[in-house]
């Protein structure tokens, strides 16, 4: 099997917590040389995050985000250490950062002046709000979650904005970082007219709020393209019906019939005959009229049978359905279907890369490292 997608990349990590994090082990699965900077003393923030911890006593958090990383531990108020840094970063294919805007300027870490040693470097600086007006605004999870819109169309519609149960607006930010990163390098290391490589890094931004805004797709392209301002429906979809929780004999159970084929096909198995021959049921558009009147005759037969039983007929119908897990069922569900939800690494449990590569494949060949263990590495390879 020959090297990841990314091996002899050096990624120089400035970023701490879940964003840049995040983008950088997905580099660093695929085969880069992830070098992740932090405080003396204390590292990362996502160190002292915890309980849970994994048995060697790491917070769990930290352990999700910084696996396949080499660490070392610079203060950057030293200029001996700010030097170690700054040689880091000319040596580096690609640097990750996500300071507050104008953190690493003042350090001379910022892009203009590395660009001018080190042409090629892709240079990607996450914010929470961008580096124009928003530059002051804390960038975390929860504030992106309520100012970007998420949280008005979670939960129920008469209750309080509610915020997604994973930090899930930092995740989606890391991943397009990650994309970004990535087109830079292959402009980069595209050959152009000439057979001549551009050689040419670039800068690549992504913020917290605007990475929501393209995450929340449907919502944000209703109020775009038709100025609807969405707004909580529970478990309901504003768009599709059924596409819901419903309740059956013994628990809950998730149905999307997503066209009327699959409408049909769920109305007979839940012998209803009347429900697909009335008109007003005839197109989705239609039930989505009629959401109440229908939604409360599905839950009137979805209730006489347990979820399981719902679960294997309608499965078979075609008619997409699912319970509601708990992650524990979850990861199971992934090992039955084959799909290696989990590897292990130094003797804990890692959630495993969903990228599939059949040429080079993500590995996983070095757990989350212990603060500044990789201090003597890092210092050798830069040199004198």
């Amino acid at each position: 099997m020959s090297g990841g997608a990314l091996s002899g990349l050096l990624v120089a990590d400035f970023s701490r917590v879940l964003a840049g994090p995040y983008a950088t082990m997905l580099l660093a699965d695929l085969g880069a040389e992830v070098v992740k900077v932090e405080r003396p003393g204390t590292g990362d923030d996502t160190r002292a995050w915890g309980p849970p911890y994994a048995p060697g006593g790491q917070a769990t958090y930290f352990l999700g985000v910084n696996r396949n990383k080499r660490s070392i531990a610079l203060d950057l108020r030293d200029e001996a250490d700010l030097q170690v840094a700054r040689a880091l970063a000319v040596r580096a294919d690609v640097l990750v950062e996500n300071f507050r805007p104008g953190t690493m300027d003042r350090l001379g870490l910022g892009h203009d002046a590395l660009r001018a040693l080190n042409p090629g470097l892709v240079y990607c600086s996450i914010t929470g709000f961008g580096s124009g007006a928003g530059a002051g605004l804390p960038g975390y999870d929860l504030i992106a979650q309520a100012v970007g819109g998420l949280m008005s169309v979670t939960g129920e519609p008469d209750g309080p904005g509610t915020k997604a149960g994973v930090a899930l607006v930092d995740v989606i930010t890391g991943l397009h970082a990650a994309l970004g990163i990535l087109a830079a390098l292959r402009h980069r290391d595209h050959t152009g007219e000439g057979g001549h490589l551009t050689g040419s890094g670039q800068r690549v931004e992504v913020s917290l709020l605007s990475s929501l805004l393209s995450a929340l797709t449907n919502h944000s392209s209703a109020y775009a393209a038709a100025g609807v301002v969405p707004k909580a429906m529970g478990n309901r979809h504003p768009s599709i019906v059924p596409y819901e929780v419903f309740q059956a004999a013994d628990r809950p159970l998730v149905i999307a019939a997503g066209n009327d084929r699959q409408f049909q096909a769920l109305c007979a198995v839940l012998d209803r005959p009347g429900l697909a021959a009335d008109p007003r049921y005839a197109t989705n558009a239609g039930r989505v009229a009629a959401r109440d009147e229908l939604v409360a005759a599905l839950d009137d037969a979805l209730g006489e049978r347990p979820a399981d039983e719902w679960f294997e007929l309608l499965t078979a119908a075609g008619v997409p359905c699912g319970p509601i897990n708990d992650l524990a069922t979850a990861f199971a569900l992934a090992e039955e279907l084959g799909l290696e939800p989990s590897v292990r690494l130094d003797g804990a449990g890692q959630v495993a890369s969903p990228v599939r590569l059949s040429a080079t494949p993500p590995s996983y060949r070095r757990p989350p490292p212990e603060l500044g263990q990789d201090d003597a590495w890092v210092r050798e390879i830069l040199g004198p």
